[in-house]
């Protein structure tokens, strides 16, 4: 034989042999391959705090709304800042929602005045605005505005008493007010 016939036999089996090699290190054609499970998320969980019934965690459908969560909560308080809580906005896993307390001075609206009066008729004389104010017994528009001012000056009021700290409400005021006024 020629030399060049012995380097092509050469070539030859060393690739049948590599071939050979393959075979044997490779996996058999039409095993079973594993996929992972699957990640769809079925529900998604939203922590809720602030001026809500029941502050918490709560599991929610995956494409729930701010309003969805505050439903879960059981709803806003009546100190709830309402204005400034975006009801529409999406929720994703993780989602912090905080419902704000009104600020102490900020008036209170018709419609929130309506719930006070519907939840017992008190009035919160933290939240409260001048014209919620007024409608409590012997107190006029100024004592009215002593009280705003009060509470902006020397903070929330921690018990109805303390009205009493308020210039020009005395007992007597308060033993007319005591039963129609709260703090929370």
């Amino acid at each position: 034989m020629k030399s060049w016939q012995l380097v092509l036999m050469g070539v030859l089996f060393g690739l049948l042999a590599a071939g050979v090699v393959l075979l044997l290190v490779l996996p058999g054609r039409g095993e079973p391959i594993q996929l992972p499970e699957s990640t769809v998320e079925t529900g998604i969980a939203v922590d809720i705090a602030g001026a809500v019934a029941s502050p918490g965690v709560y599991q929610l459908p995956v494409g729930s709304r701010v309003s969805d969560a505050v439903e879960a909560a059981g709803g806003m308080l009546p100190e709830a800042y309402t204005e400034i809580v975006n009801m529409a906005g999406p929720l994703s896993d993780g989602s912090k929602v905080l419902v704000p307390v009104r600020p102490v001075g900020a008036s209170v609206t018709e419609d929130e005045e309506q719930a006070l009066a519907e939840d017992g008729g008190l009035v919160n004389i933290n939240t409260a605005g001048k014209e919620a104010l007024m409608t409590l017994p012997g107190i006029g528009e100024t004592k009215a505005e002593a009280i705003i001012a009060y509470r902006t000056e020397n903070g929330v009021f921690t018990a109805p008493e303390q009205i009493m700290d308020v210039p020009g409400i005395g007992p007597g005021i308060f033993d007319n007010l005591k039963d129609l006024i709260t703090v929370y």
